[in-house]
């Protein structure tokens, strides 16, 4: 009988303590921001003394006295809470990092029990991750990519295709109920995309596959261009010499005709001047003084003439 009536007691507490406990609710705040906390089902607050919001259930941030309507900011809070007396609501101002922690609100009266519980957590913004290229390759036109994604005391290695990406080796990286920021890579739209994010931000970084991959050949597509450059160019100096060479013929065959033409001479038979003296005059190109057949018996002639004009100068004398 006594061991029924302590199960009965035991039950009744346990029944007790369910109906009075207040679940504990979480929220991730940005540094630097501001966070309502709420106390739900204030309408049903009766006959009760004051209510106190605590930090930590050691330190003390606002009183409210009910028979005097009155607030107290306790000194460390002031500037820093505003508190509502119409629905018992706290605002925090401007949280840091540690801010973090457990607020709760009770009441004290007729009974004594907690109205709100909340878990704070303030975080930094996340920056944007720097998502490098390690390697690519392009096989049967299948490009494959490998990259690293680098965040705040994290990173993570990726293998991806078109489609998809898969871990290379160990990630470090935080559970999703963690503070710890977290790293993802994946496959969207066309790019390799890295998501940097926490409870209360996301940063990504992404980069073009077809870029990436385009890059892969572009010292081939440069050597092929080079060496059709080359090619153009052998080309262009080759015709620029073949015109180069026929111009020097064409311009030298025109310099031996206009030579030909100036010192071609014919002699004709009234031509003779005084002292007995040949002259030569002009005539047609073709007969060149180089070319005649009868040059050298001309030079005889010439010389005979000359002896017999000195011999006559002799006797003379």
């Amino acid at each position: 009988m006594a061991a029924l009536l302590h199960y009965i007691v035991f039950l009744s507490a346990l029944v007790q303590g369910t109906e009075s406990s207040i679940e504990t609710l979480k929220r991730f705040v940005p540094k630097g921001e501001n966070v309502r906390l709420d106390v739900q089902g204030y309408a049903k607050l009766n006959n009760i003394e004051d209510l106190k919001w605590t930090f930590k259930k050691s330190h003390t941030l606002v009183k409210y006295t009910n028979e005097s309507s009155t607030v107290k900011v306790y000194t460390k809070y002031q500037g820093r809470v505003e508190f509502s007396e119409a629905n018992f609501s706290l605002v925090l101002k401007n949280l840091q990092e540690g801010d973090s922690g457990l607020y709760d609100a009770g009441v004290s009266g007729e009974e004594n029990k907690d109205v709100a519980k909340y878990q704070i957590s303030v975080q930094e913004r996340v920056v944007t991750p720097v998502l490098t290229v390690n390697s690519n390759s392009t096989i049967n036109g299948n490009c494959k990519v490998t990259v690293t994604c680098r965040g705040q005391n994290t990173s993570v290695t990726s293998s991806c295709n078109s489609s998809t990406c898969s871990q290379v080796g160990g990630e470090s990286r935080g559970a999703e109920t963690s503070t710890v920021p977290l790293l993802s890579v994946y496959v969207a739209g066309g790019f390799i995309i890295c998501n940097h994010s926490n409870q209360v931000s996301w940063a990504p970084n992404m980069k073009e596959i077809e870029t990436i991959c385009a890059s892969n050949s572009k010292p081939e597509r440069d050597k092929e261009n080079q060496n059709y450059n080359v090619g153009i160019i052998i080309i262009i100096i080759i015709i620029v010499g073949c015109v180069l060479i026929a111009w020097r013929k064409l311009n030298k065959g025109y310099k031996e005709d206009s030579i030909n033409t100036e010192y071609a001479t014919v002699r004709t038979p009234g031509n003779s001047q005084i002292g007995g003296e040949e002259q030569e005059s002009p005539g047609p190109a073709s007969p060149s003084i180089y070319s005649e057949v009868g040059q050298p018996q001309l030079q005889l002639c010439e010389l005979s003439h000359h002896g017999g004009r000195r011999k006559s100068s002799v006797n003379g004398a």
